[in-house]
């Protein structure tokens, strides 16, 4: 290959010189002469960015008419009148029994998970939940059932140290 390029190619060179030629369109000038270059034609700046805090130019933004709140209604003027009823009252009123938001197998409840499933489970076992929601009564079931494997499996009794099962 060496021999090739030193007696063919080198005297091909000296006969006919390759020009190489770079292409390069000058149209800067004609660029500036078009005057500027128009961007995001049509488009309005909503936002002003010449202050520390942009704003709307024109009409200010709507803001909502400022109504004080009414403190005397009745929602918030009874809030919490039963909270010291067992304290204040007589013993004819417990406090579980003022509890109206709270579901009914869990009012005044005291228990673990197994046993708050269970209560749950004997309460709605006449109604209509496990025909109107299929899914949570077999998901409620499930969780009885692996609660029940774990509690007399995996937990420690009473009388000894050692796990039973």
């Amino acid at each position: 290959m060496n021999i090739f390029t030193k007696f063919i190619l080198e005297p091909a060179k000296m006969i006919v010189p390759i020009q190489l030629q770079s292409v390069r369109f000058r149209y800067h000038a004609d660029k500036l002469a078009k005057g500027k270059l128009i961007r995001r034609f049509g488009y309005e700046e909503k936002m002003l960015e010449r202050g520390t805090i942009p704003h709307v130019d024109g009409s200010r933004l709507p803001h909502p008419i400022y109504r004080p709140k009414d403190m005397w209604n009745e929602r918030r003027a009874l809030f919490g009148q039963n909270d010291y009823i067992d304290i204040l009252g007589n013993d004819s009123l417990h406090p579980t029994k003022i509890l109206y938001d709270v579901p009914v197998w869990l009012r005044g409840f005291r228990g673990n998970e197994y046993q708050h499933c269970l209560r749950k489970k004997n309460m709605l076992r006449h109604g209509c939940e496990n025909y109107e929601k299929p899914l949570k009564w077999h998901n409620l079931n499930k969780r009885i059932r692996f609660l029940y494997r774990f509690l007399n499996k995996k937990t420690k009794t009473g009388f000894t140290n050692k796990a039973s099962g």
